[in-house]
């Protein structure tokens, strides 16, 4: 669990300069494989135009970790029969979606692909954000990766202590088979540790992470913390999801 003091800005930009440090650009974060038939993706490089943090002072020839290795997910149609559900709706297709994953310890979604479209435009450019996740009379401060069509979120704390070798705790899969045909991208859900993170926590992180991409307001956060380091604030993401700065 983690508080964070009036000093919040200063704690976080200190803490994620200093987990930075032992991130090397030569490596990727979350480079292992969830499930046997994931497969690991080319390593991609961040935005040329990502700020390095060695610029405010922590580390003279510091860059920002390149971005966890993708985990290649299995096609839709292993998952789905599409065969039969081609000639559905799209409101059935999502409920059928829906239904296929309840009890199955994933998490299920869906999208409009313009909102998927604008979240992907979104996150090319801003690939990384930190969102607090309350719990009792605190909060954990969860670390986030946005490379499209994936999410990958692990906690602050375990990717300070070892960098790109962090596990993460919840991944996340976008599906666009249905988007030009059935206006629909259907979104799927893995909690890796179960003892890290429940299904509730999970279903409000991906939810949560779309709302910073999505609303206009609230991605000048995230374009804040990707762009003009300097100038974020984390008690600004507190007063957005309405927690109290402890």
């Amino acid at each position: 669990m983690q508080r964070v003091s009036g000093r919040v800005s200063r704690i976080i930009t200190s803490s994620v300069a200093s987990l930075l440090a032992r991130a090397s650009s030569s490596q990727s974060f979350g480079t292992f494989s969830v499930q046997p038939n994931f497969r690991k993706l080319q390593q991609q490089g961040i935005p040329g135009d990502f700020p390095k943090w060695g610029s405010l002072g922590f580390c003279r020839t510091l860059g920002f970790a390149s971005g966890f290795t993708p985990l290649q997910p299995k096609p839709l149609g292993s998952i789905l029969d599409i065969e039969r559900v081609k000639d559905r709706s799209s409101e059935d297709i999502a409920s059928i979606w829906d239904d296929y994953h309840l009890g199955r310890g994933h998490i299920a979604a869906s999208m409009k692909p313009k909102l998927y479209h604008l979240l992907e435009h979104r996150a090319a450019n801003c690939r990384h954000f930190v969102i607090p996740l309350w719990r009792g009379s605190g909060y954990a401060t969860m670390f986030a990766q946005v490379q499209m069509p994936h999410m990958i979120f692990t906690g602050l704390e375990d990717y300070k202590a070892r960098g790109t070798q962090a596990a993460p705790y919840f991944t996340v899969t976008f599906y666009t088979d249905f988007a030009e045909s059935k206006d629909l991208v259907l979104i799927r859900g893995d909690i890796v540790f179960t003892s890290k993170l429940s299904d509730s926590e999970a279903k409000w992180l991906l939810e949560t992470a779309q709302s910073f991409y999505l609303n206009d307001v609230r991605y000048k956060l995230v374009e804040r913390f990707n762009k003009e380091t300097r100038e974020f604030e984390f008690k600004d993401v507190l007063q957005a999801l309405n927690m109290p700065v402890l």
